[in-house]
């Protein structure tokens, strides 16, 4: 735990830095790029399939009373549109994990380790197409498990519960290998993950609260939907900067561990950081 705050620390000092701060520009542009035209081109087809679908499968009737038994009959008038930003917002933090992925974490790891660790040998035991796979198909799995507890974003408690968790398993999985493919062998990064699998998933589950206060910009019913390209932006935006911050934190951590484990400690004085 103790060693868990510490990277913790860091990796607040490291946000801080205006080099790191910077790197939440590009992914958010392009993010936000790519998303607007996809938006400009999809989502009102989406849309009006949705709603063609609840007409001829009488799926207003049926939301509608069950949305009654809890007192939400009024977003009923929302729901087609709710359901569409729904499904595409995992889209949006696929972008937003990739992008910050390519373009974001092989900065972060110049950073941390060439002002924390400069003579911890680079065993680069991963590579990006690896990051690539395991981004893809835990993403593959955290998609289908998001759409199966789509329901239960209707009920802000069980939203706090679901989400955090979702993100802390495929933050966990995404970060952890990223963190140790520059420095790590394949051999030392499996097990490094076996033995620090708690702490490691106890950080993504908090960085997954984090990560899930974008989707509170999804629960102002009718006015979120009037506003959604600018909840949109926000929310890419929000992404990218608790992925950047993720980003330092398992860096952090999980150089610590293995510098730990190799005999190497960091470089001593934590202000080494702000400079």
């Amino acid at each position: 735990m103790r060693a868990l705050m510490i990277a913790f620390g860091r990796a607040v000092l490291s946000q801080l830095h205006l080099r790191m701060l910077l790197l939440t520009v590009l992914p958010f542009v392009v993010s936000v790029l790519l998303w607007g035209v996809v938006l400009w081109l999809c989502l009102q087809p989406m849309i009006d399939w949705l709603h063609g679908w609840f007409i001829a499968n009488d799926g207003f009737s049926t939301a509608g009373d069950v949305l009654g038994w809890f007192g939400l009959g009024m977003v009923k008038t929302v729901l087609v549109p709710l359901l569409a930003m729904w499904v595409l917002l995992p889209l949006m933090i696929l972008t937003a994990l990739v992008f910050v992925g390519v373009m974001a974490m092989p900065a972060i790891v110049r950073h941390v380790g060439g002002r924390w660790y400069p003579a911890l040998e680079k065993r680069r035991g991963g590579s990006l197409l690896g990051g690539l796979w395991v981004a893809f198909h835990s993403f593959i799995l955290f998609a289908v498990l998001w759409i199966v507890t789509l329901p239960l974003s209707l009920f802000p408690p069980l939203t706090f519960v679901v989400q955090p968790l979702l993100w802390g398993w495929l933050t966990y999985r995404v970060m952890a290998y990223d963190a140790l493919s520059e420095h790590a062998s394949a051999d030392e990064a499996r097990d490094l993950l076996r033995r620090h699998r708690w702490p490691l998933l106890l950080m993504g589950t908090i960085t997954g609260a984090m990560g899930a206060a974008p989707t509170l910009l999804w629960l102002g019913g009718a006015l979120s939907v009037i506003l959604f390209p600018l909840l949109a932006a926000g929310a890419i935006w929000l992404y990218v900067l608790v992925f950047v911050f993720t980003g330092l934190w398992f860096e952090h951590y999980c150089l610590a561990v293995l510098a730990d484990q190799r005999g190497r400690p960091p470089v001593p004085g934590v202000l080494k950081d702000l400079n």
